[in-house]
């Protein structure tokens, strides 16, 4: 009984065990961990937190909301992964308790708890929390504003658990929406716009009056937020980094971004597969609308912000896996809804959750047979010098910590299998948890080995350079590696200075040059000035002579 009244806490605390170890036991990934840390490091090493930068040339594609938070981690932990990573996790755990605070305010603490639960155990929500990137925060902004917006009309609604203070929670709702547009940008609202006007039109409040008098209050405070910084941007530095940032967002709904391009159902796939196990769940809750009035709008709200996601970004030319990311509450939501009906699950969503998660079994025994007979994959990439070489890199892998990964995983679906029928709620819990360690295995044990063959030896380069009076660039392929591991100054950066003027230039310092070994020719054709020192997984390393 105690155990149960204290189970908030007890959720916290295995948010803290999962999201917290291991931040920093990989290097961060090209190119957006890495992008993010580097801008924060540069905050951090020149002291100029005003202006976004990359390689100190100034970076228009984000705000600074989470570069600050980035920065002040390197602050508590110093520059390195752990710190880049950490405000993720940060992030992760304040979800968590939203999540449960949600479920109380719903007057259901039960499903809240589920939901939380549902978080840990979906796949790609818990990995994002151990992550560098944006999305996280951004989507816990955009999440956190919708939700106190409900909250500050809830009362239209003559609901029960009405909000008793609408004003101050619309105060709320807009410090939080104001906040996202600080971390990524404008997106944040046209969302929040469009998944509140469905809700409206839903609910039959679209022309109520007050409920537009308080979105518009919404919109204007919110908006006044990122106006504080865009205003002494432009005061400071005149008005060019609202107007690239602008023609970016642009550019991202217009054209494929770095050519990540894909088929109209991109998002649907990844978060069917992405979200596992709770996605399978989620499906049914789909068309099974609460009885209790107030919990029917709580799913309106989910299933409207699910809607909107995935055909906004169905439309947009980017296909980004955390493009769909804000997708992650409500199909968590919906998976928990149905886990708490405790009702048993129908032959179809058994035999998908058997699919899928046989596919992730499968890829975790598969991944350390590959490493160890590498020549099967090297077939596959015949065309690909670059994947050649990388495959020569020397990882270890061991196929019975594989077979032990995707154990975990087969037991806990086939405890749901056989304990359903008794007990949905028990095998529900117990294939959560399985899954919820499936993830922590599968992150310690696969991705530092991944990323052996995908960029390990040039970062390895990188870091022999730090503390030396040299620059460094790539040519052939883009990176922001160099800039953060061979720990880039503003004296000796050379980023975004063609490789055409580099050549050119009489340079103060040592000038070192990272290729690919399919690039290789074509760069030593153009500059002869370039000497090969080294080669090492598909990546060549170069040094322009004096």
């Amino acid at each position: 009984m105690r155990f149960a009244q204290q189970a908030e806490w007890w959720i916290l605390l295995a948010g803290a065990m999962m999201f917290l170890p291991f931040l920093g036991g990989v290097h961060l990934f090209d190119w957006d961990e890495i992008n993010f840390a580097e801008c924060a490091r540069e905050m951090y090493v020149s002291g100029d937190y005003l202006r976004v930068q990359i390689g100190f040339r100034p970076f228009y594609e984000k705000p600074p909301f989470f570069f600050w938070l980035q920065a002040l981690s390197m602050q508590l932990w110093g520059v390195n992964e752990y710190a880049a990573r950490f405000p993720n996790a940060v992030a992760g755990l304040f979800t968590l308790a939203l999540l449960m605070h949600i479920g109380q305010a719903m007057g259901a603490r039960s499903l809240g708890l589920w939901w939380a639960g549902a978080w840990l155990a979906a796949l790609l929500p818990h990995f994002y929390a151990k992550s560098g990137i944006i999305d996280p925060w951004f989507n816990l902004f955009i999440f956190a504003g919708q939700y106190f917006l409900l909250r500050a009309v809830s009362d239209l609604l003559h609901l029960p658990f009405a909000e008793r203070h609408p004003w101050r929670a619309l105060w709320i709702g807009s410090l939080c929406l104001g906040l996202a547009v600080l971390t990524k940008g404008p997106v944040a609202w046209l969302v929040s716009a469009v998944t509140f006007g469905l809700f409206g039109m839903w609910s039959g409040l679209l022309w109520h009056k007050q409920l537009w008098g308080r979105f518009a209050v919404w919109s204007v405070v919110a908006a006044a937020i990122p106006a504080v910084w865009f205003g002494i941007e432009m005061a400071k530095n005149g008005p060019e980094f609202f107007i690239e940032f602008i023609k970016y967002q642009y550019r991202l709904f217009s054209t494929p971004d770095a050519g990540h391009g894909g088929f109209p159902a991109y998002h649907f796939v990844v978060l069917l597969v992405g979200c596992f196990p709770i996605s399978v769940f989620a499906l049914r809750a789909l068309w099974q609308k609460p009885l209790d009035a107030a919990q029917r709008n709580w799913w309106r709200w989910m299933v409207a912000l699910l809607v909107v996601v995935l055909v906004l970004f169905t439309i947009v030319k980017s296909k980004i896996v955390h493009y769909s990311s804000l997708a992650y509450y409500p199909v968590t939501f919906l998976g928990a809804w149905s886990l708490w009906q405790g009702e048993p699950q129908c032959t179809w969503q058994r035999m998908l959750l058997w699919a899928i998660g046989l596919m992730w079994a499968s890829a975790m025994v598969a991944l350390p047979v590959l490493g160890q007979h590498p020549e099967l994959l090297r077939e596959l990439a015949a065309k690909d010098p670059f994947a050649q070489a990388s495959l020569s890199a020397q990882v270890q892998w061991s196929v019975l910590e594989g077979v032990g990964i995707a154990a975990v995983l087969v037991c806990g679906l086939a405890w749901f299998a056989v304990r359903q029928k008794k007990n949905v709620t028990q095998a529900a819990l117990g294939l959560m948890v399985a899954s919820t360690l499936f993830i922590q295995l599968a992150i310690i044990g696969t991705i530092k080995r991944i990323e052996g063959y995908s960029q390990r030896a040039a970062i390895e380069f990188y870091e022999q350079l730090q503390g030396k009076d040299v620059s460094v660039t790539t040519a052939g392929f883009k990176s922001y590696a160099h800039l953060f591991y061979s720990r880039v100054r503003p004296d000796n950066s050379v980023h975004g200075i063609p490789l055409d003027s580099l050549m050119r230039t009489t340079l103060p310092r040592p000038l070192y040059v990272v290729s690919r070994v399919d690039r290789i020719e074509a760069i030593q054709a153009h500059f002869p000035q370039l000497q090969v020192i080294g080669r090492k997984n598909g990546f060549v390393f170069l040094r322009k002579r004096d």
